[in-house]
C-alpha cells in the first residue's frame, strides 16, 4: 500500500438510484464495519442515501467502489463523493433515522 492510502480521511457520499426500502443502508453498515470505517448512513427525503465515513483513505476508496455497486436488491445510478479532513467524530458506524 502506498503511504497516501494510510492517511486518515473523511468522505461525504450521496448515493442515488433505487437505494431506499431495499436494505441498502444495512448493507452499507456491514461493509463499513468490514473496512473498519466509522460514520453513518441515512435516507434523504428525495430518495437518495447520505453517507459519511471516516478512516483510512485507502479503505474508504475500496468501500466507495463497493457502494457504487451495492447489494443485488439495489440499483445505484450515482455516488457523489466529497472529501474532507478526518475529524475522529464517530465511535462506530450507525444508521440514522
Amino acid at each position: 500500500m502506498s503511504e497516501k492510502s494510510e492517511e486518515l480521511a473523511n468522505a461525504h457520499v450521496v448515493v442515488s438510484g433505487y437505494v431506499q426500502g431495499v436494505g441498502y443502508r444495512w448493507w452499507v453498515m456491514r461493509k463499513a464495519q468490514e473496512y473498519n470505517l466509522t460514520g453513518y448512513a441515512r435516507n434523504l427525503y428525495d430518495g437518495d442515501v447520505e453517507l459519511e465515513v471516516e478512516g483510512s483513505q485507502g479503505m474508504i476508496l475500496d468501500f466507495i467502489k463497493e457502494i457504487k455497486v451495492g447489494p443485488s436488491s439495489a440499483s445505484v445510478t450515482e455516488a457523489k463523493v466529497q472529501w474532507g479532513e478526518y475529524q475522529g467524530k464517530y465511535k462506530g458506524f450507525d444508521i440514522r433515522f
